[in-house]
């Protein structure tokens, strides 16, 4: 029996990658700097899979920036407004990535999606009717070589040209047919030319297959792989799936197409186990069975992974143990984790370490190994007895709720009827979705009080100039509603999961999030519960300091349990119920205390959505939207909620957004192309929102012409009354050289609008 890994993390066990991305980003470096640290990083991870046992080791998984974006430029689909810029491929790719400023008008970037329902944002690529697919295979090519030069048995991991389809964004009439016409031949030019390489197997990744397909879809899958697989040129093709289960697809994928191997996830793939029993398999195809969690950091228990191997070897004498999915979703290693007793890292697995437990399963299958029991019984001991303390007090209150709990009184309209006359706030409200830049000197301050270079009343101080500063700044910018700058925080779900007690934290747990942002996901631990007010201080001093109202900053309980690592033992609905409480003390605190508007952040709502429809209710909404109105519902009707949601595709959920009734929704869609206002007008979505009005992800500066123009779009769909101006997300991660001209944009041009609606009103 062999084993393999999906794919394999790439920032680096000490965020080499980040910090050579964000050096080249600032002209400090070179491009042949930035290829050399790709290069190192690669070798060194293919020499540690290949330490562990690992026997096929895949190569075309890293990425400078993402895979999607690394596929649209194998395929050569570089829309005409990069290619009209006539840069290197390297800065092309970039500008695709970043965005470009030149004098004559910026060029804005590809937009942002979370890559199916994991916190990692892929960016979308974009086909143009004039769209002519052109095979660019050099860099894969290269990497294949290097690969056998240090001897490793290896697998070409591409994105199949499926996924690529059904995920690529549609600018002209064309349709995903007729793209598929012309794909076929640039992949069938790829096999032409990696058959000539020294590589057995290519994995082409079809995640999208665990997801629902139409009939007429499912038939642009089959027609395309019917014309790849007529000619091989002797490689070996394997449909590498993950994610989920493949209900819609499993006939076509083992009785109507000649795969050589088949990659299903037996870990989220809920249905996987059962199609394989009923339907059987072909002897012909070797079964990849992803039997390692590749999204949670929980050691495998051996025992019911070896029942599971052995019902697949009932089924199939062509077995590869390998990962779920991709190992991207977890940190790098526990070798630098020094913090946490070896009590709490004993039952914790990154990707090193779920190596050593592919390897551990694949002895654990031979024939004969004297060590088999004394492995099996030092895995049980993990899981034998309870690991944490439980909390009485958090088991009552959950045990306590009943339906009053989850109903935010009276019902919306009159809520802004009543905040509408306490507020006083102009047409067009302006504001910001929470943090302002973390400058070097912010960094800093977080950093010496970590490591106690700095007294807490020092670090106090310095926060509450920064806070000082923020304030100031915001008012003379105009803004309506501040925000305190959250520069006590070094993530939006780390800096809560640290005040609540359940929540474990690793020193080097980085996760990438996108491109060169990475964050480090708490770990539920226990039950949840609140020590003592997080936001509280913070808040009233901002609030102090001003006469204009300063929103609270929380993060949902939600999107706090979608981006840690949860636990295993309970179901996410009483873990999402346990963070909601906390966060719930914390909002009627922010009121008692004067704040009054406060906003709970569910960034993270959507992305955790089953992948089926068939399967969102009840095993996911209806406790992810009740678990917010928990959060939310105690408060005055003088209190105004808000809550702001990041990169997702929110139409197929826009009622149940609606259904949160929160009094204030900001939503990031600016890189989509503010289409997400058709939706909110053809639902006739009744909280008041604020479609994200320029990409922060970006560094350019939007003209103050371009925001006008947004929300001239904008006031032409959704009535003026219900509109709130704001970027599209927290500005934590720009430069305040980039933040601050970007708001006075943005002010400028409400301002003028405010100025030409009076004008129309005389």
């Amino acid at each position: 029996m062999k084993t393999s890994v999906i794919g394999f993390p790439r920032i680096g066990l000490h965020r080499e990658l980040k910090f050579a991305l964000e050096s080249f980003f600032r002209g400090e470096t070179s491009p042949q700097d930035l290829l050399s640290t790709g290069h190192a990083l690669r070798e060194r991870h293919w020499l540690q899979q290949q330490a562990s046992g690992i026997d096929l080791i895949p190569v075309g998984d890293f990425s400078l920036y993402d895979n999607m974006l690394d596929t649209a430029c194998l395929l050569g689909a570089v829309p005409s407004r990069y290619r009209a810029l006539d840069l290197s491929p390297l800065d092309t790719y970039f500008a695709m990535a970043r965005g470009y400023q030149r004098a004559n008008g910026d060029v804005r970037a590809l937009s942002m999606k979370k890559w199916f329902d994991t916190n990692y944002h892929y960016l979308v690529p974009e086909l143009e009717d004039t769209t002519c697919f052109h095979l660019h295979a050099d860099r894969l090519k290269q990497e294949i070589t290097e690969a056998a030069l240090l001897r490793l048995k290896s697998k070409a991991v591409v994105i199949g040209p499926y996924t690529f389809l059904r995920l690529a964004h549609y600018t002209g009439t064309k349709t995903i047919r007729d793209f598929a016409r012309t794909i076929i031949p640039v992949y069938q030019e790829l096999l032409a030319e990696l058959g000539q390489t020294s590589l057995e197997w290519l994995a082409l990744d079809e995640p999208i297959l665990a997801t629902d397909s139409t009939p007429e879809e499912l038939a642009v899958f089959r027609e395309i792989y019917q014309a790849l697989l007529q000619e091989k040129h002797g490689l070996k093709i394997l449909c590498q799936t993950y994610f989920g289960d493949v209900r819609d697809s499993y006939d076509i994928l083992t009785s109507q197409l000649s795969f050589d191997g088949l990659g299903l996830d037996f870990v989220a793939g809920k249905q996987n186990l059962a199609l394989l029993q009923e339907k059987g398999i072909p002897g012909n195809i070797t079964l990849f069975a992803g039997v390692i969690n590749g999204r949670n950091i929980w050691r495998n228990h051996y025992r019911k992974t070896l029942d599971l191997i052995h019902d697949l070897q009932r089924h199939t004498d062509q077995l590869v143990l390998s990962t779920s999915c991709s190992l991207l979703h977890v940190p790098m290693s526990l070798e630098t984790e020094t913090t946490l007793a070896s009590g709490i890292l004993k039952h914790f697995a990154f990707a090193n370490e779920k190596l050593q437990e592919l390897n551990d399963l694949k002895r654990l299958t031979a024939l004969y190994d004297p060590d088999h029991e004394q492995l099996l019984q030092q895995n049980d001991a993990l899981f034998n007895g309870t690991r944490y303390q439980a909390n009485p007090a958090v088991q009552q209150k959950i045990a306590s709720l009943t339906s009053i709990n989850f109903k935010r009184m009276p019902r919306r309209a009159v809520r802004e009827r009543i905040q509408r006359e306490l507020f006083q706030l102009p047409v067009l409200p302006t504001t910001t979705i929470g943090s302002f830049p973390q400058t070097a000197e912010v960094r800093k301050n977080r950093a010496d009080y970590k490591h106690k270079r700095i007294t807490p009343k020092q670090y106090i101080r310095q926060n509450k100039q920064f806070i000082a500063d923020c304030i100031q700044l915001q008012e003379k910018l105009g803004l309506d509603v501040l925000v305190h700058g959250e520069f006590e925080r070094n993530d939006m779900v780390e800096y809560f999961g640290e005040h609540l007690d359940g929540c474990l934290f690793t020193s080097n747990g980085w996760v990438q999030s996108y491109g060169s942002r990475c964050v480090k996901p708490p770990v539920i631990w226990g039950d949840i519960s609140r020590r003592s007010p997080i936001t509280v201080k913070w808040s009233v001093y901002a609030q102090s300091l001003t006469q204009r109202f300063v929103k609270g900053m929380l993060t949902g309980p939600v999107t706090i349990l979608n981006w840690s690592f949860p636990r295993e033992d309970i179901s996410l609905k009483e873990s999402a119920f346990q963070i909601a409480l906390a966060i719930r003390e914390e909002v009627l605190d922010l009121e008692q205390h004067g704040i009054r508007i406060i906003q709970i952040d569910e960034a993270a709502l959507r992305e955790k959505l089953p992948l089926h429809h068939a399967d969102w209710y009840p095993e996911y909404l209806d406790w992810a939207i009740a678990a917010f109105r928990l959060a939310s519902s105690g408060v005055r009707p003088e209190t105004q909620i808000h809550t702001h949601m990041c990169y997702s595709e929110f139409q197929d959920i826009i009622y149940d957004i609606d259904a949160m009734d929160a009094d204030v929704i900001t939503f990031e869609s600016a890189r989509s192309d503010l289409s997400l206002i058709d939706t909110l007008r053809a639902v006739n979505f009744q909280t008041q929102t604020g479609p994200g009005i320029y990409d922060i992800h970006s560094p350019r500066i939007p003209s103050s012409k371009e925001i006008e123009h947004s929300i001239l779009r904008i006031l032409d769909k959704l009535p003026l009354n219900k509109v709130w101006v704001n970027p599209d997300c927290g500005l934590k991660t720009r430069r305040n050289d980039e933040a601050t001209p970007s708001l006075k944009h943005m002010i400028t041009a409400v301002k003028h609008l405010r100025q030409k609606l009076a004008e129309a009103a005389q």
